[in-house]
């Protein structure tokens, strides 16, 4: 019975065109939400890039510092003396 509906149905030129419209609808559907689902993803990764490169930016002015500092407590009373800080 429902056998006979499906050929029937099948048969039909409309139902083929409809089948078609529908597929082509649902495959269009499936690539929008795998495209948004890829925007979204490389959007955090994008944030995380910004994140790691202020972290490496804070890290980069920390070490600079670092190798500026007094070497031992003269150093430190000459640049005193000096104005240096």
């Amino acid at each position: 019975m429902i056998g006979g509906l499906v050929a029937a149905l099948a048969g039909s030129a409309w139902a083929r065109a409809a089948l078609r419209y529908g597929v082509t609808v649902f495959a269009i559907l499936l690539f929008l939400l795998t495209l948004r689902r890829s925007g979204e993803r490389a959007g955090r990764l994008a944030e995380r890039l910004e994140t790691r490169e202020k972290a490496n930016e804070v890290q980069r002015t920390m070490l600079e510092a670092a190798a500026r500092r007094p070497r031992n407590r003269d150093e430190l009373v000459d640049r005193l003396r000096d104005g240096g800080f």
